[in-house]
């Protein structure tokens, strides 16, 4: 028996498993995957219209009748400046060069739209069991909204102050989310990189600082450290990158290919790809632009001009240009269905936590 129990009974899953939201490699078909196993499917609905976000759950809803978890961005939009275009610009010129690609020529804006009232009404329809956040929490009136509906909120936070926060206002558990971990950083209160605490340093103290439960992520990817996690207090797991080599994930063959040569130290956190810090497999533009630079607009505009490298990299089966997030267990991941591999953590855990109390 899991020896914490409150995630399992808030979220009414089989098992305290929930699935990151990775925006771009992933989409109802995982979702729906991760469910059967028993584990909570979470979609990622930053980049998607209010039309498809609406598809993606209905198709979920008529596949499985389990927990959903919709998950949004809540960041305060920053304008693109024409400087920090031109600089950015300047910065890739040499790449347009070698691919052949017009700098001048027309680019569609990178679609990450922060939570709204157009998503908020989506909510209220579709009446998902649970909302994720990542970047803090919309504003108050949205919040109010989504409870409303009768929806249970999360949230992610990198630091003690940033859960503290988010359980003042609202969050019905707290996502742990430790520097291992793969994607964007969730840093709503800081900006402070250097200063990001680990998962095993961030998960107890977090534990002590909250009522609510805590979701540990970042480094978890078997049922070591799902029974580590709760060894540290924590209520579930968040994971990540142990699905991205599942049949059910949409990630590309040459990603596939550069997934399964991942070991320890293939990740680093960079700002190049978005312009805000995310941890992903290093590529060829996080080596020679980064991985930090002063030159990447703000996000979601760095990822604009990078558009065209990207699908031109990836027509020759390279990957200099895509953004693999993944965390730094990513060695750990599997060629398995999901389903199977979400039963198959649950069980090693179970067994892991048996032998330790043993």
């Amino acid at each position: 028996m899991w020896p914490n129990r409150r995630l399992i009974d808030l979220f009414k899953t089989e098992f305290p498993i929930v699935l990151a939201p990775m925006a771009g490699v992933m989409d109802a078909e995982l979702v729906i995957a991760v469910a059967q196993g028993g584990g909570l499917g979470s979609l990622p609905s930053a980049m998607l219209s209010p039309e498809k976000a609406r598809e993606q759950v209905n198709i979920i809803r008529q596949r499985v009748s389990a927990p959903v978890n919709m998950n949004f961005f809540c960041h305060t939009p920053v304008e693109l400046t024409a400087e920090a275009e031109a600089r950015w610009k300047q910065r890739l010129a040499g790449y347009y060069n070698e691919h052949g690609l017009d700098p001048a020529a027309p680019i569609n804006a990178a679609n990450r739209a922060p939570f709204d009232v157009s998503f908020c009404e989506v909510v209220e329809e579709l009446k998902p069991e649970i909302v994720s956040f990542h970047f803090g929490l919309p504003e108050a009136a949205l919040l109010k909204r989504v409870k409303a509906a009768g929806c249970l909120v999360i949230s992610s936070a990198t630091t003690v102050r940033e859960a503290v926060w988010l359980e003042q206002h609202g969050a019905d558990a707290v996502i742990a989310q430790g520097a291992e971990a793969g994607g964007h950083r969730g840093m709503f209160l800081t900006d402070k990189i250097s200063e990001q605490p680990g998962t095993f340093a961030l998960v107890p103290q977090v534990v002590d600082a909250v009522k609510v439960p805590v979701i540990a992520a970042g480094g978890v990817a078997d049922g070591r450290g799902i029974a580590a996690a709760f060894a540290l207090g924590a209520a579930g797991v968040q994971i990540g990158s142990a699905y991205l080599r599942c049949p059910e994930s949409k990630v590309s063959a040459a990603a596939r290919a550069a997934l399964a040569e991942g070991q320890d130290d293939s990740t680093v956190i960079t700002n190049v790809m978005t312009g805000r810090p995310a941890r992903g497999v290093q590529n060829r533009l996080m080596r020679e632009a980064g991985p930090i630079s002063p030159d990447a607009p703000p996000f979601p505009h760095a990822a604009t001009a990078l558009g065209p490298l990207k699908a031109a990299a990836e027509k020759q089966g390279r990957v200099d240009f895509t953004n693999l997030w993944a965390g730094q267990a990513i060695g750990l991941g599997r060629e398995v269905p999901a389903a199977e591999l979400t039963r198959d953590l649950a069980k090693s855990a179970l067994a892991r936590m048996k032998a330790l109390a043993g």
